[in-house]
């Protein structure tokens, strides 16, 4: 037996790399896709009370959506109260009345404004652009980690300000 080294089907590479990159393209798509439906169910609640005062949560209920269990169980916001209405005035422009409703989903909400056009450009490239390959996992580990540690610094905020 000879030393040589076990070489790959020539071609095999390239055929995986295609696939890895078409369910890649078709993946950021599809995130896409979802996002522009957040943005249009944003656009489409009307985040005023009739007196043109912004609400500060319990927007969703537009959406054929309950009432917040957390709320009406213990009388205190659940950590996602004022999302849908933070959303919904930040995609009007009204930035301070979307902070004062859930600063975290303004943050959120520019968050994924972002992805949005980051992912349409990452799928039309066919390659996530600005993340190395490889570290997927971990700016999105990264991203889920901070996004869920200002969600719960402003819950408690909220909690504790009574």
């Amino acid at each position: 037996m000879d030393n040589e080294a076990v070489q790959p089907i020539a071609g095999a590479s390239d055929a995986r790399a295609a696939r890895t990159g078409k369910v890649i393209r078709i993946g950021l798509l599809v995130v896409a896709a979802g996002l522009v439906c957040v943005f249009a169910a944003a656009f489409w609640i009307n985040p005023y009370a009739p007196d043109g005062t912004p609400r500060t949560m319990a927007t969703h209920t537009q959406l054929g959506m309950p009432p917040c269990n957390f709320v009406v169980m213990t009388s205190k916001p659940c950590p996602a109260c004022g999302m849908t209405t933070s959303f919904a005035l930040l995609v009007r422009g009204d930035v301070l009345a979307s902070m004062r409703a859930n600063w975290a989903g303004t943050i959120i909400a520019v968050l994924w404004a972002f992805t949005l056009v980051w992912a349409v450009a990452s799928g039309i490239a066919g390659r996530t652009l600005f993340i190395p390959r490889g570290r997927g996992e971990l700016v999105l580990t990264l991203t889920v980690g901070v996004v869920l540690a200002l969600v719960l610094m402003r819950w408690v905020g909220v909690l504790i300000s009574g």
